[in-house]
């Protein structure tokens, strides 16, 4: 799936995780890991600053996309979701089930809104309409059914596929809809009548995905076949037949532009994104390079080159315009972790589980300096914001901070009694932020070394922290394996240091069906919507 700017695509594995690649070199950027089972569905939002993905783990996750951050997990349905998809508006995500359900969501909240039930197998596929005023959805019992988005309420029934539909969606009109079908098929219908319009025909074997162009005038379809085909949307004949995968095509999406079109396929060992001509169906780039999963990705300051660190124990730099591999940086002798050019863009510093940061140049990739100490993995590396500093966390409860340009070690900060797996400067770079699997975050004074706060109360260790100043304070947002994203102002007062909390997203899951609230006081507007909205009653004492 491209995001609505076009500079990104996201696809999701049968290993749980979810890629994200730069469209312009076509390199992973972000990893986004927590399902556990398969990655069914991945979409972006509207506006593309957040992702959502349904997994076989039963559960909805959506993620900050520009981040790859993790932010709450949509629970409610009991078997896998296959498909989840955003409201136009961005407000609603619509997700579809292997439990024969349909679940509407608050894409703000994750507050579960409305079940819409009818179908009697399980659901694949779930799409809105262009004025997000309806939802179709593909299911196992042969059957594309129309629903009211706001109430909830069936309108249409449509019937003709003789298989289970795997993949509905909407043109960009909103007048017609496409479906696909594991009975060979796609079927092109009327969204506002649900009259049958025109049946394609020509894959030898079950189409999963279909999708329009953004003009509308075409369609593409992947299949078990190796195929994708494009089709003309208005007279449903055959333009092209784009051959070259090996294994069933999975995915397919177009460009924002149109002009090209991403599929992907796979199975339980190998895993391709081919990219295509839209116009011509001529084949442009087979996205691969490293022999193992990407770990860290980062842009150079400038923007012309990318370092991407990898399970294959290499660095490798890419010309960020063509995507053409410049150098392979070889010398860790086990995973890297992490990787970051200096604010100069002259150097790159990678972490390895082999306990090391390395120095490179980023221009030639020679090797300078090799800094050692660190007595466990090295989790993250950052520059300081004028980058004459280095900071490196490691799962040996340790911070060390290094000089940039001659590799010697300064202070060694400790505290943390577990892993740490963030750290990050404040802007000015007198302070850092280290957060631990302790469950605690520790602020660190640079030039001295020392630990001006600890901030406990979390439930689960510190997987990421932000450090922000702007005209109104100096801020942090820290997210938790506790599922929480909390709001921190920092405040010095003399030589203290205070971590004050503004806020912090929910990380319990509240069910509640038909339960009694007697003499409850100070709950928000918003609480009392929800709780309503979840089959609550709330009585004054």
């Amino acid at each position: 799936m491209y995001s609505p700017d076009g500079k990104s695509c996201a696809v999701g594995l049968r290993d749980s995780q979810i890629s994200v690649y730069s469209t312009s070199t076509w390199e992973r950027i972000h990893t986004l890991e927590g399902h556990t089972d398969s990655v069914r569905s991945v979409v972006y939002s509207p506006s593309g600053s957040q992702v959502a993905s349904g997994s076989s783990d039963c559960t909805v996750r959506l993620w900050d996309a520009r981040s790859g951050a993790y932010m709450r997990t949509l629970e409610g349905h009991t078997d896998g979701v296959w498909s989840v998809a955003y409201a136009p508006s961005g407000s609603q995500i619509a997700s579809g089930s292997s439990d024969c359900t349909v679940r509407l969501w608050d894409a703000h909240s994750g507050a579960h809104v409305r079940t819409l039930e009818g179908h009697t197998e399980g659901i694949w596929s779930v799409a809105y309409a262009p004025s997000g005023s309806q939802i179709a959805s593909g299911s196992s019992d042969c059957t594309v059914r129309l629903w009211n988005a706001q109430s909830g309420a069936l309108g249409y029934t449509l019937e003709g596929h003789t298989d289970g539909v795997w993949s509905v969606a909407y043109s960009p009109s909103g007048s017609q809809i496409a479906s696909s079908s594991l009975d060979n098929t796609v079927r092109l219908w009327g969204a506002q009548s649900g009259a049958h319009v025109h049946t394609l025909k020509g894959h030898t074997s079950a189409v999963l995905s279909v999708v329009y162009s953004p003009s509308g005038e075409q369609i593409a379809s992947g299949s078990r076949d190796n195929t994708v085909r494009l089709w003309d949307a208005q007279s449903g004949t055959l333009k092209h037949i784009l051959e070259g995968h090996t294994i069933t095509v999975w995915s397919v999406t177009y460009a924002p532009s149109g002009e090209q079109i991403a599929s992907g396929s796979g199975d339980n060992t190998v895993h391709k994104i081919r990219l295509w001509s839209a116009q011509s169906g001529v084949l442009g780039h087979t996205l691969e390079g490293h022999t193992a999963n990407v770990r860290s990705v980062v842009y150079s300051p400038s923007g012309e080159q990318i370092a991407s660190g990898s399970l294959d124990n290499t660095i490798r730099l890419w010309d960020a315009r063509s995507g053409a591999l410049g150098h392979i940086l070889e010398g860790h002798t086990k995973f890297v972790n992490s990787v970051a050019y200096s604010p100069s863009g002259e150097q790159v510093a990678s972490g390895s589980l082999d306990n090391t940061i390395r120095l490179w140049n980023a221009q030639s990739g020679t090797l300078g300096y090799i800094l050692e100490g660190h007595t466990d993995n090295v989790r993250s590396v950052v520059y300081s914001p004028r980058g004459e500093q280095i900071a490196s966390s490691s799962d040996d409860y340790t911070v060390r901070l290094w000089d940039a340009q001659s590799g010697t070690l300064g202070h060694t900060l400790e505290g943390h009694t577990d892993d740490i797996r963030s750290v990050v400067y404040s802007p000015s770079g007198e302070q850092i932020a280290s957060g631990s699997s302790d469950n605690t975050m520790r602020l660190w004074d640079v030039a001295s070394g020392q630990c001006r706060a600890v901030i406990e109360g979390f439930e689960g260790g510190l997987w990421s922290i932000v450090w922000k100043t702007t005209r109104d304070g100096s801020y942090l947002v820290t997210g938790s394996a506790d599922k929480s994203v909390r709001w921190w102002e920092v405040k010095k007062e003399g030589e203290e240091t205070k971590a004050i909390l503004c806020w912090s997203s929910g990380h319990e899951i509240l069910t509640v069906k038909g339960a009694l609230f007697e003499g409850a006081r100070g709950l928000s507007e918003r609480n009392e919507r929800l709780l309503t909205q979840r089959g609550a009653r709330l009585l004054e004492s």
